[in-house]
């Protein structure tokens, strides 16, 4: 870890940002277990991938959760998926990749990839977002972070949603802005309040190729 002018710190090439978060999901589990939260949004059973050149985001804060969907595309059973949300109140992302492997019974392996932002002038640009993350890998630059902040006094980043599976006194870290380059992640959801995507691409195939990485 080095520090950088105006109050900037960098961590190269990290997966899910910050060990404890992947603490606080453990105990937001336990906490579900016990009855102290209620599970309220439900995801698919497929996790996707995305990738960007450049997330450059302002107001972020993250902290531990878990995710209750299906353990499959059956989705005759649930299950549980601790998560790393990370929240902004602003974002601009730049090549941003998405995709979505899926079998099908009797056609085959199916890829799903959308592709946006393609250049400096053309970026996604989002509010209030938020991605449930399973795993990242990125370099990061953060401006002004406070690292051990309890969930309910974070004071950037949009506010945690009501009916989120989170522990209120749980650990959080959260910061001024936020710079990631070569990101490569694995989510459950992103759930935004506006999402632009500028120069969107989709398409099907069946070709491993088309997965984002």
């Amino acid at each position: 870890m080095e520090s950088q002018v105006r109050g900037g710190t960098r961590w190269k090439r990290f997966a899910v940002v910050m060990v404890p978060s992947v603490v606080a999901t453990a105990a937001v589990g336990i906490g579900l277990a016990q009855g102290a939260l209620a599970a309220s949004f439900s995801v698919s059973g497929q996790d996707f991938k995305v990738t960007a050149q450049h997330l450059e985001g302002w107001g972020f804060a993250q902290y531990g959760g878990i995710d209750t969907g299906y353990s499959s595309t059956a989705g005759d059973e649930k299950t549980q998926h601790p998560v790393a949300i990370s929240s902004f109140d602003r974002a601009e992302i730049t090549k941003m990749c998405q995709s979505v492997k899926t079998k099908i019974p009797g056609i085959g392996t199916i890829y799903l990839r959308l592709d946006a932002g393609p250049n400096e002038k053309n970026k996604v640009e989002a509010k209030n977002l938020y991605i449930d993350v399973a795993q990242l890998e990125a370099d990061a630059t953060f401006t002004n972070i406070d690292i051990g902040v309890a969930v309910k006094d974070k004071t950037r980043g949009p506010a945690v949603k009501q009916g989120e599976n989170v522990l209120p006194g749980g650990f959080a870290q959260q910061a001024e802005k936020v710079d990631l380059y070569g990101v490569k992640q694995t989510a459950w959801a992103t759930t935004a309040g506006t999402f632009k995507l500028s120069g969107l691409k989709m398409r099907l195939g069946a070709d491993p190729k088309m997965e984002c990485y």
